[in-house]
């Protein structure tokens, strides 16, 4: 019987090198966990850097008889696994900008049957993630998401992650200019540049077309850059409104205004200096203060740009600061049809409804963008496919994930629109109401995240119900509020910039734990995340529909004439809210009212015994462990040259192994070592084996050694036979080996309280 081809065989020469590469490296990385010769924490930011993450089990919620029989789940795992080894976990995918094609459609949805659960959930960084893949499926399906162009490759981890802008850029009425072509050449560069590499968290940037919408959210990033013109010696230019600093969290922080006009070729290059500075003085240890909002309010603004500046006057120029530069004027996108407006003829049941808040007419006459809304930004795998067949039929490929977890389609002729509306609502996805209160956003939860304490998902389905029930008979100043739910504090589901937030807590009544969640009023999606809302007290989660109906309620009876839901807000005061919302605090005793004690869609007891440690980025992982973890890799591939009968390529591969280790070592005490050879050579030998740090207690300089009579060896361009490579390799082993014990020795004298003083100071 003919052996059938792996998906690695399948789709050789449909990748693009580098990504092809990098899946081969974390396949390697993969295989070395298991032998035991990669650490665990190493291993875990290095997944995490690939988008894979573990996830919660028991939690009530999306394990339904039938969906535990389709994943093959045994009973100890629905209980909650030790490791991913044990259980599938989530993986998740970066949409660059939110741009994705047909044919990226059709793929997510084949992985999304095959790998995961047949559901693909769009997340509020316009990203799509799979729930329920094992780990070790993970390379074919990264195999064949590169074959159409996509990776997960910095998803998570302390990198940058994936870069999101208004999915309105380019046919927007208000924008100064599209953005779309700086967002797409700022993912490219940023991601696996080496000064991203050493983060001590999380590093996420937006491009906003204008200043007055929200598409972008630019505020509320690490760094984020609004589009803007000026006139320069009688010519317009194109540059940007360059902020640094925002995040939300636990702690939000608005980002501060870093340069008024940030010309178009020098966003890169500061972007680099930013990166460079972050990484150097940036907190490493407490994850909880590592984030660069926290930096920035320590050092003041200005004393961060000055430091930044300083910084770009280092960098050596690079010609991909600008390269992308040449094309931003040309048209991005092209139309299917010709535009025609909207005529007279029959129009579905529903459509009048769907029309007023679904579709956004373009600047570009006769066309339009039709929102297409996906329920908790959920879609399952027909779905996809179906959409892809749309897209094809009225758009081409001009599609954008959105941060209100939909899909957006783009350069619409309007007069399909009723065909089209007939199209989506045939799939189950022709639901009006999109970017209003009816549509709310939530983040995954307590369904599958392990630090979720409440039933985000839950809640946001139970209010989504509720509220398109009554769509119709709300006032429009009510129903053009948001509303975004999180399961905890870490604010995923952005509850910050909503007009009405949640996020989820645990109270103690009476010797139970309850489900709550806190109320945050008044914050302000439009104006890039204008403002950020306030807590006003907790509510028990069952009773936040009933909260919201008097918030809204409360709203339409005392606001002013053409009052803003925040200017209301600040007006009235929160112990005015907090008053209002005094009675729903209350709740029945157990025995009386046990539904109480329950969270949304979870039948058991509400307790907190699910929860686990979070991987929302990991655990800080110095470079000098990763390089380590790097020259077990590259040993590896070596043993497979060897086994392949190419001993020559065997060696070389070897001593590269050793090579990095070396480095990985310089890197405890310089941290900017380059990849150059001879520095590297220098560095080591001065540092640990002129010192003897690196010496053996019975061996002495034996294992240093090995490396330089590699060096000698691969120099001299010698042949190696089969035997010659056998020995090297063993060497390599032994040195790679010395090297561990070394960074041990001098990561305990680093966290030692008593001084150390052995090596050399670091050259200048």
């Amino acid at each position: 019987m003919e052996k059938a081809l792996t998906w690695k065989e399948k789709l050789a020469g449909k990748m693009v090198p580098e990504l092809a590469r990098e899946i081969d490296i974390f396949e390697q990385q993969m295989k070395l966990r298991k032998q035991g010769k990669i650490d665990e924490k190493v291993f875990a930011e290095t997944r995490l850097r690939r988008g894979i993450y573990g996830q919660r089990y028991d939690n009530g919620q999306r394990h339904d008889g039938k969906r535990v029989q389709k994943l093959k789940l045994p009973a100890e795992v629905i209980k909650g696994p030790d490791t991913l080894w044990d259980a599938p976990g989530m993986m998740r995918i970066k949409i660059p900008f939110g741009g994705v094609t047909p044919e990226q459609l059709e793929t997510l949805a084949d992985l999304s049957e095959e790998y995961a659960d047949g559901v693909a959930h769009i997340t509020t960084r316009q990203d799509v993630q799979f729930h329920f893949v094992h780990i070790d499926d993970t390379p074919s399906l990264m195999r064949r998401l590169a074959a159409v162009g996509i990776t997960s490759r910095e998803a998570c981890g302390n990198v940058v992650r994936n870069v999101t802008a208004c999915p309105l850029a380019g046919i927007c009425r208000d924008e100064a200019f599209d953005t779309t072509p700086y967002a797409k050449a700022c993912s490219k560069f940023m991601m696996g540049h080496p000064d991203t590499q050493d983060f001590g968290r999380k590093f996420k940037i937006a491009f906003s077309g204008c200043q007055q919408h929200p598409c972008g959210l630019v505020t509320m990033h690490d760094m984020g850059a609004i589009a803007k013109t000026k006139i320069v010696d009688g010519k317009e230019k194109r540059g940007f409104e360059f902020y640094v600093g925002g995040g939300l969290g636990s702690v939000p922080y608005k980002a501060k205004l870093f340069d008024e006009f940030l010309p178009e070729e020098e966003f890169l290059p500061m972007a680099q200096a930013i990166s460079r500075v972050f990484a150097r003085l940036g907190e490493k240890r407490n994850r909880a203060r590592a984030r660069i909002k926290f930096l920035i309010a320590n050092l003041g603004i200005d004393e961060f740009r000055r430091l930044v500046l300083e910084e770009r006057q280092k960098l050596s120029p690079d010609p991909r600061w600008t390269a992308h530069l040449a094309t931003v004027n040309e048209q991005m996108e092209e139309a299917l049809k010709a535009g025609v407006s909207l005529n007279g003829s029959e129009r579905p049941e529903g459509f009048e409804a769907w029309y007023a808040t679904n579709v956004y007419k373009q600047r570009q006459p006769g066309y339009v963008a039709a929102t297409v809304t996906l329920p908790l930004g959920d879609a399952s795998a027909e779905q996809l496919r179906a959409l892809a067949d749309l897209a094809r039929r009225f758009v081409k490929d001009t599609l954008r994930t959105t941060v209100e977890q939909n899909i957006l389609f783009r350069w619409l002729s309007e007069a399909d629109l009723p065909e089209f509306y007939r199209a989506i609502r045939a799939i189950g996805l022709g639901a009006a109401d999109a970017a209003t209160i009816v549509d709310v956003t939530a983040c995954p939860g307590t369904d599958t995240c392990k630090l979720g304490i409440a039933s985000s998902r839950g809640l946001a389905r139970e209010l989504r119900y509720r509220l398109s029930e009554k769509s119709l008979e709300l006032d429009q100043a009510v129903k053009n509020l948001r509303i975004k739910v999180s399961g905890c504090f870490n604010s995923c589901g952005q509850h910050h910039v909503a007009d009405i937030g949640f996020y989820g807590i645990n109270r103690n009544v009476k010797g139970f734990q309850v489900p709550h969640f806190q109320v945050i009023l008044g914050g302000k999606f439009r104006d890039n995340a204008g403002e950020y809302g306030v807590a006003v007290g907790a509510v028990p989660s069952k009773r936040v529909p009933e909260a919201v109906l008097s918030i809204t309620e409360y709203y339409v009876r005392r606001r002013l004439r053409d009052e803003s839901f925040q200017d209301f807000v600040r007006r009235i005061g929160k112990k005015e809210i907090k008053d209002l919302l005094e009675d729903l605090t209350k709740i029945p005793a157990h025995e009386v009212g046990p539904s109480y004690y329950t969270d949304w869609g979870d039948p058991r007891e509400f307790t907190l015994t699910d929860m686990g440690t979070g991987e929302c980025a990991g655990e800080v992982v110095s470079q000098a462990e990763f390089a380590l973890a790097a020259s077990e890799r590259e040993l590896f591939e070596a043993q497979l040259l060897l086994d392949g009968g190419r001993p020559q390529d065997a060696v070389k591969t070897a001593y590269a192994s050793m090579l990095r280790a070396a480095q990985g070592l310089v890197k405890t005490q310089n941290p900017g070592i380059s990849e150059d050879e001879q520095q590297i050579l220098a560095e080591f030998t001065s540092r640990f084996y002129d010192t003897q740090l690196f010496w053996d207690k019975y061996a002495g300089g034996k294992f240093a050694e090995y490396l330089f009579k590699a060096k000698e060896f691969i120099g001299a361009a010698k042949s190696a036979d089969a035997d010659r490579a056998v020995q090297l390799l063993q060497e390599a082993q032994l040195f790679i080996d010395a090297a561990h014990d070394c960074h041990n020795k001098v990561r305990g004298a680093v966290e030692s309280p008593v001084k150390i003083t052995t090596a050399a100071q670091p050259s200048a």
